[in-house]
């Protein structure tokens, strides 16, 4: 099955302001792809730019499609580590439009075998149940959030941290005490803490029932994390320190880490994402699917792929709750409630929405 073309998209959606440590994005800076081919199917991908944890730029994503669109024309669709070991070949890094590209492969292979991705990579339904997520604001604001998701329904709320050490714990107090102790609360610092800080507030917090922290350092501070992870009454999710499988054998190894977060944006994709999930596996270490700020159509991919696979048994799949302010996809996972119900199309099962596509820039190649 060869590759005719592609067809790439600057798949802007406008959000409500949306902060974490690194700082603050108003519209998700997505990419959308078809990748075409002489069959009577195409492949969907799409990936979120969000440049101060990956580097790239929907700008940046955007001119690198073409290339990879250039590399691939006329190629097997079906070999796909081949065709990603290419865009390996052709570029160092760069995994979030990679994982577009990837993406795309694989619906193009299950729609192929006539299955929906999930039963491609060799899973079986499961439930799904996601968090939601409070970004950075005030204590008192993101203690009103808390109630507002509580009476929504909400069962776990990850709380965006990392701003200042103080100010933290303050939110965090203020959060449990405008919930009850039945709803689980996660945080994330997004690497804002220096190691201190994240001793003093993981310490002081402890007391309000933390099921776990995700990236308390810097990436380059992985050197303590070990150290961290000894001292810490919470455990410790590594995912800005996890972008390959060798990133998650070296930190398994040191034993700087309790779970592990996976993401196509960081990973390049599935086919690295089951490298990454294998490795965990083989060391009992659990896994959570997230992602950045995805619509449905790649959250449906990291559902069928979180679905696939029984070690991920964390779900942060609320990318596309996150303020978007329009929903410009066609079939795909829904949501009832905060659990997501899978669909049974073959592939991935969603696509984007004409008219939306026919008001953005775009080019085919």
């Amino acid at each position: 099955m060869k590759i005719t073309h592609t067809e790439i998209y600057k798949f802007s959606i406008p959000m409500h302001p949306f902060t974490i440590a690194t700082g603050t994005m108003h519209y998700a800076q997505n990419i959308f792809i078809r990748v075409h081919t002489d069959a009577a199917y195409y492949g969907v991908g799409e990936c979120s730019a969000f440049p101060m944890i990956v580097g790239e730029t929907q700008a940046t994503c955007f001119e690198m499609a073409k290339d990879f669109a250039v590399l691939w024309k006329g190629k097997d669709a079906l070999d796909i580590e081949s065709r990603i070991n290419e865009l390996h070949s052709f570029t160092a890094f760069n995994a979030t439009i990679k994982s577009a590209f990837d993406m795309a492969l694989f619906d193009i292979a299950a729609k192929n075998a006539n299955q929906p991705l999930y039963k491609f990579l060799g899973g079986n339904k499961k439930e799904i149940e996601t968090d939601l997520t409070i970004g950075i604001d005030t204590p008192e604001a993101m203690a009103e959030q808390a109630k507002e998701f509580k009476s929504d329904g909400v069962t776990m709320i990850k709380v965006k941290l990392g701003k200042n050490g103080n100010e933290d714990i303050e939110r965090i107090k203020q959060i449990r005490n405008a919930i009850d102790d039945k709803i689980i609360l996660r945080i994330d610092a997004n690497q804002g803490w220096d190691y201190e800080t994240a001793k003093t507030v993981l310490n002081a917090i402890s007391k309000y029932d933390i099921q776990f922290c995700e990236q308390p350092m810097r990436s380059w501070n992985d050197d303590k994390l070990p150290e961290l992870k000894k001292l810490s009454p919470i455990k410790i999710m590594a995912d800005e320190s996890v972008f390959n499988h060798h990133d998650a054998r070296r930190l398994i190894k040191a034993d700087a880490c309790d779970y592990v977060n996976i993401k196509f944006s960081k990973s390049g994709g599935i086919l690295e994402a089951k490298k990454i999930n294998a490795v965990c596996e083989e060391n009992d270490i659990p896994c959570m699917m997230g992602g950045m700020l995805e619509s449905r159509i790649a959250l449906t991919a990291f559902a069928h792929f979180a679905t696939a696979h029984d070690n991920i048994i964390f779900y942060d799949m609320d990318t596309c709750l996150l303020g978007h302010k329009l929903d410009p996809v066609t079939g795909g996972v829904k949501y009832k409630g905060y659990f997501l119900e899978m669909p049974d199309a073959d592939g991935i099962g969603a696509d984007a929405d004409e008219e939306f596509l026919k008001t953005l820039e775009g080019l085919k190649v």
